[in-house]
């Protein structure tokens, strides 16, 4: 998880801003309130002047492309103009984006009915607890109906080819295990079980033509998972790739052809990366598209008519979008597209039109298409933003050798050069841990770097994705140390380079991001001034034992299985809670009370143990929030308070 909260910020800022307020002393500042819905433990009060400052770099939209109109060339997006993004519609590149949905928490999936786009099904939990529910959005009267049972989670899929039922999962019957619905959202008394399933790492991903199968996704672990086809009447599943392989090998997405012979699918069967490849369905005999291309495939469409799959690979962070010709087997790189990172590719149900979502750092994200008969590109949103982001930074490349030779990677954030002297530095690690930071936008970020001079850097240690599935699994089970070491090494790189400052580092990260911010506070606390631990796990033994059931088994494939107990010693041993007395520098810990994957216990039970023993500790918890704060008032409020602790502990 990236940039949750966004902004930290330092004492250049808080220094401005009483010099201008007269001189006045922090007391006779005016203070920001925190919104209700937050308890603020240890932290002092935020002037106002300070947090409007800031508040700037908070206030900017984005707009995510979830699906294309059918009928017509509109498209439908999820994008926040109160507290939460919601669904809007947009008539054309550059039209008025119209709201559609109006809750206090966020909507951000949304799928039109294909046969015509007379509703809308979407899915939103609440207060950040993720048992999602899904609704439909009646297109000419703005009505909502409940489609699920309101109290189960539920995942939506896709619709059938005939356009009358979608698929989804639900833990409906025993709470944990996902299992397979069908439903015909204009008759919601159609919801039925099709499917039982065992786990929770299941996902409906296509119809086939003539609608008598779904393909299914099980998902083991980011480098396991296996793909079955299940009779839509009978809901019988039938395995169709081996659980006997040699090796594990993985498939990240997966469509039918539109004959429905075979499958289009991306592996890395027989690679490092995932490679887009077509299977067929009599012989299963894989034969891959993309060999030449030697990075993951992130995303690809087919579309309607089957003679195009538009695909996007992820090269050093950033997307390079390409259009597959099936006839010919031809691919092309798309000219003309904005370097950025691309997601959500969807083909208009025209076969010629194709959507996505793209981000980079000078720009939060936005919905551009592709016309492919013509290759013109239009952007159909223009997200606001209080500050100008044309000047942004873009980030550097930058490579290190860590504990055991391997070379580890990340981005760099270096400071204007209206900045002199070595700059102190905030590490900012990545959730997962099977992601990547790329080169997307910042946010809040962006203050303290164009503000206050901090350099931010953005590690890929081993275990992140997209440089191979051997680099993926180097952080597994009792490897796990490892990852906390490529860390330290990052220490000594930073120690070498003439502008950044090795006795000034901050260190924050969120989710597994955050256990690793923990787990650097506890080990290498004399490298560090302060750390910033967002919704992490302080003791992935105690985690493992109380995250959602519907998880936990896809959880233990990476961290390990607490029940054996080899591997509970081992994470013990390595738990930052267990290394308490190790933590010696100043921290803020920010968790959400409804979060269903890290519980907010994780967080404060480090928090009580941090006080009783005299270590300087703030807590900002979301009575109304789950993993990562999503409403505005409260995002705002964590940006503040990690300015007021960075301006503290880190920038003086």
């Amino acid at each position: 998880m990236k940039n949750t909260f966004g902004s930290l910020a330092g004492c250049r800022l808080l220094a401005g801003c009483l010099l201008l307020a007269g001189g006045l002393s922090h007391a006779q500042t005016p203070v920001a309130a925190p919104p209700e819905s937050l308890v603020v433990e240890g932290a002092p009060g935020i002037p106002e002047n300070v947090a409007e400052a800031v508040r700037r770099y908070g206030e900017y939209r984005s707009a995510a492309f979830l699906d294309w109109h059918p009928a017509e060339r509109s498209l439908l997006i999820s994008t926040r103009f109160a507290e939460t993004p919601q669904l809007h519609l947009v008539g054309a590149p550059g039209a008025a984006r119209r709201q559609l949905t109006f809750y206090r928490d966020a909507v951000r999936v949304g799928r039109f009915h294909p046969d015509g786009g007379d509703y809308i099904v979407f899915s939103k939990d609440t207060g950040g607890g993720e048992w999602y529910q899904l609704y439909r959005y009646d297109t000419a009267t703005g009505n909502v109906t409940l489609l699920t049972d309101g109290k189960s989670r539920n995942t939506l899929g896709p619709f059938s080819s005939r356009g009358d039922r979608v698929a989804y999962t639900s833990t409906r019957r025993t709470g944990k295990d996902t299992d397979l619905w069908v439903v015909n959202p204009a008759n919601p008394t159609s919801d039925r079980l099709l499917t039982p399933l065992t786990g929770g790492g299941w996902e409906p991903l296509d119809w086939s033509p003539d609608d008598s199968k779904i393909l299914l996704l099980e998902s083991v672990s980011i480098n396991e998972s296996y793909l079955w086809l299940v009779d839509t009447t009978t809901g019988e599943k039938t395995a169709f790739t081996p659980r006997d392989a040699k090796d594990k090998v993985s498939y990240a997405q997966a469509q039918f052809s539109k004959d429905g012979k075979g499958l289009y699918v991306t592996t890395d069967r027989d690679s490092e990366f995932l490679r887009l490849a077509y299977v067929s369905l009599g012989s299963k005999e894989h034969t891959y598209l993309t060999s030449d291309i030697h990075w993951d495939v992130d995303v690809f469409d087919l579309s309607s008519d089957g003679t195009h799959i538009a695909f996007a690979t992820n090269e050093n962070g950033l997307s390079v979008l390409y259009d597959f010709l099936t006839k010919s087997r031809a691919a092309k790189k798309v000219a003309g597209v904005p370097a950025g990172v691309i997601d959500a590719l969807r083909w208009h149900t025209n076969s010629r039109d194709l959507a996505f979502t793209l981000t980079n750092a000078q720009s939060p994200g936005d919905a551009y298409s592709l016309d492919a008969s013509t290759g013109k590109i239009e952007r159909w949103t223009e997200s606001e933003a209080a500050v100008s982001t044309k000047d942004f930074r873009l980030p550097e490349l930058v490579n290190w050798k860590s504990f055991d030779g391997k070379t580890i990677s990340g981005f760099l954030y270096r400071p204007p050069a209206k900045f002199t002297g070595k700059r102190p530095v905030v590490i900012d690690i990545h959730g997962g841990p099977e992601a990547q930071s790329r080169p997307d936008f910042l946010g809040r970020l962006n203050y303290y770097l164009n503000e206050l001079g901090i350099a931010l850097i953005e590690p890929n240690v081993r275990g992140s994705t997209g440089y191979g599935k051997a680099f993926s699994l180097l952080d597994n089970g009792l490897q796990r140390e490892d990852s906390y070491k490529d860390i330290n090494a990052l220490f000594d790189w930073i120690a070498t380079q003439p502008d950044l400052d090795a006795t000034r580092i901050g260190v924050m990260g969120g989710s597994y991001g955050g256990h690793m911010t923990l787990a650097v506070s506890a080990f290498y606390s004399a490298r560090i001034r302060c750390s910033v631990e967002i919704v992490g796990m302080s003791n992935l033994v105690t985690f493992l034992e109380h995250t959602e059931g519907y998880r936990r088994d896809l959880r233990r494939a990476e961290y390990g299985d607490e029940r054996d107990p080899k591997m509970r010693a081992f994470l013990e041993r390595i738990a930052p809670m267990n290394n308490i007395e190790k933590i010696k520098k100043p921290m803020l810990v920010i968790a959400g009370k409804n979060d269903p994957r890290v519980p907010e216990s994780e967080s404060s039970q480090m928090v009580a143990a941090l006080r009783r023993q005299g270590t300087p500790v703030w807590y900002v918890l979301g009575k109304d929030e789950g993993h990562g704060f999503q409403k505005q008032p409260n995002r705002d409020y964590a940006a503040y308070v990690t300015l007021e602790f960075l301006q503290q502990y880190l920038v003086e």
